[in-house]
């Protein structure tokens, strides 16, 4: 199992097809206020519709609280398109965190700063600002699964149980 934390995110659309991601994948999902939509937003609903039920989804009112309290549970991995590392360079474990900004701005400067030796990033045209969020929440979270074997999840097809 793997947790993904969202720092500030903004558009409900990424954040539910990020939760989408997160139930299919038995990851976590870890929410840092303020967030820029609310929870019962139908968009964000919506995009992981059927999967909301699935999900294990956490809140914090800062990132200091969140790494406060799990910061000796697994190692943080934290994304940005200034990192120091290629994302299928690190070396992930299950249970390890991976700390994605919001939209518009990414991960604050004194964050990056002060983790740089454990900041990825994934490689694009350098002509380009971003990708879009929640594509690389999946890019990073896929390969760290891949790292591990693919944990819980059944690699040849659906998840144990399930038909359809």
């Amino acid at each position: 199992m793997f947790n993904i934390v969202l720092v500030e995110p903004e558009i409900p659309q990424n954040t539910g097809n990020i939760s989408r991601t997160c139930a299919a994948t038995h990851s976590v999902l870890h929410l840092v206020r303020p967030l820029g939509f609310e929870i019962s937003d139908k968009t964000l609903k919506r995009a992981g519709l059927d999967y909301w039920q699935y999900l294990d989804v956490r809140y914090y009112d800062s990132f200091d609280e969140l790494y406060q309290k799990y910061k000796d549970k697994g190692n943080f991995y934290f994304l940005s398109t200034k990192g120091k590392i290629i994302h299928s360079d690190a070396k992930f474990k299950d249970g390890d965190f991976l700390v994605f900004g919001k939209e518009s701005h990414g991960l604050p400067e004194p964050l990056l700063k002060e983790h740089y030796d454990t900041t990825l990033r994934i490689p694009m045209w350098q002509d380009l600002r971003s990708l879009n969020l929640s594509n690389s929440v999946a890019i990073t979270l896929y390969e760290a699964l891949r790292q591990t074997g693919y944990s819980e999840l059944n690699p040849e097809g659906h998840l144990t149980g399930r038909k359809d």
